[in-house]
């Protein structure tokens, strides 16, 4: 395996073990479409004979849309082989800019394939690839067309079985591609030598403006050494550390980021063995931090003294922009509830989410009106569209919307929604929490 990864350059179309199977081939495509010259061959024909080739029956869906700008075949069991055959007819495609490949099984071979397809097709921008085994080999034949790549823009490789040495070819390659702005690394084996390297990434990447880390294994030095890189980094503004284990040695390292750095607009160590020390060590950084708009600390092991000291860190900064503080598991008591009041006659802006009153019992639910049906109504009697509605938030054209900026929009719009709708609404709008409302 490792000798298929050393030249990506020198690869063929299809691996050796892909033989021609056009005898007895089942297809219910029209016969003509496979006899025609090369010369003349649409991107359909080209898939139909690499389907061919493969051993592999085409995909109708893939069939009927490759002429969309989004192609969705998560799911699909196509297997290295399959994915061969879209990469053979995505060679010259000019139409496709967005491909997920979501849980394909596709595994190192497959990935080799879709690399070569990317070293000659510049339009792909959006890639997907989650959920499909790639491994270290797979890593390292990415990393390679990472090196030279100017056109992808956002990149998914979650859940792949990527540990430290997969991140140190991520780290050759992303110290280099600024092109990138998306980078999903969530729910693999980093672990804290991966830390390191991530850290190191952080530190000299000047692209990099989303990076969910969630779901992955660092901690002690890796924590340290990712929170260094931070405190270097200028550019990154959304940056999910979820599910790690950073505990307090990590929690003083990111104060000390939080201190110095003033990009980041997001950051979520929920779930990371913090105590309320480590709350403390964190609060003494975040006390010099003017542009942290969004802190997300649930499901750590802390209490209402831990909450309290939060809101008296953002009272100390009149310059603080907080908008959002989730501590949502944790109990609240009066005392809380009164120092939050008073905060927000300074902060207006700040939402804070917590579990509750102790010692109270919550009232029946209010029910309320679906707010996509407010939203509609509100678009019906203006005349006008849903996509209209979502790229007036879109100041970059990203067709994504940071979770704060669609807070502010649905207010100054004057939508009649509460809070409550509000949070329903991005629930089903964020459903994987990532801070950002993506309306493709």
């Amino acid at each position: 395996m490792a000798e298929l990864c050393n030249s990506i350059e020198a690869l063929s179309l299809y691996p050796s073990y892909i033989q021609n199977m056009s005898d007895g081939y089942d297809t219910d495509l029209e016969a003509d479409v496979l006899v025609k010259s090369p010369q003349k061959q649409t991107c359909q024909e080209l898939y139909v004979q690499a389907c061919q080739e493969a051993g592999v029956v085409p995909v109708s869906y893939f069939m009927r849309h490759m002429n969309d700008t989004h192609i969705k075949l998560d799911h699909h069991g196509l297997g290295p082989r399959g994915v061969c055959a879209i990469a053979a007819s995505l060679m010259s495609n000019k139409c496709i800019t967005h491909l997920s490949l979501e849980d394909n099984w596709i595994q190192s071979d497959g990935t080799i394939e879709l690399m070569e397809m990317l070293r000659k097709n510049g339009n792909i921008q959006d890639l997907n690839l989650s959920n499909n085994h790639l491994s270290v080999q797979g890593a390292e034949v990415i990393s390679k067309v990472l090196l030279d790549n100017t056109s992808l823009a956002h990149l998914k490789l979650a859940q792949n079985e990527l540990n430290d040495e997969s991140a140190k070819y991520l780290v050759e390659a992303l110290s280099t591609n600024f092109r990138l702005t998306e980078l999903d690394l969530s729910h693999n084996e980093f672990c804290e030598k991966g830390g390191e390297y991530l850290g190191q990434i952080l530190a000299a990447n000047e692209g990099l403006q989303v990076l969910d880390l969630s779901w992955n294994h660092i901690r002690m030095k890796g924590a340290i050494a990712l929170s260094a890189g931070l405190r270097a980094n200028g550019m990154l503004k959304v940056l999910n550390l979820s599910h790690n284990g950073f505990g307090n040695e990590g929690a003083l390292a990111l104060g000390e980021a939080l201190r110095v750095n003033c990009a980041l607009l997001h950051l979520d160590i929920s779930c990371n063995r913090i105590n309320n020390e480590g709350v403390r060590l964190l609060c003494k950084g975040m006390e010099a931090n003017e542009t942290l708009r969004v802190l997300k600390l649930s499901r750590n092991p802390i209490n209402v003294e831990a909450a309290i000291l939060l809101l008296n860190t953002i009272s100390k900064r009149p310059e603080s922009k907080m908008e959002e503080l989730d501590i949502s598991t944790v109990q609240v008591n009066s005392h809380f509830l009164a120092r939050l009041e008073t905060i927000s006659i300074c902060h207006p802006d700040l939402r804070v989410l917590y579990a509750g009153n102790q010692g109270f019992i919550p009232r029946k639910p209010v029910s309320y009106e679906d707010p996509m049906k407010v939203i509609q109504n509100y678009l019906d009697e203006r005349k006008l569209r849903l996509l209209d509605f979502f790229k007036n938030m879109d100041k970059d054209g990203s067709m994504k919307i940071p979770v704060i900026d669609f807070r502010k929009y649905i207010s100054l719009a004057g939508l009649p929604l509460n809070g409550a709708q509000l949070d329903v609404l991005l629930q089903k709008l964020d459903t994987e929490q990532t801070g950002l409302v993506d309306y493709r």
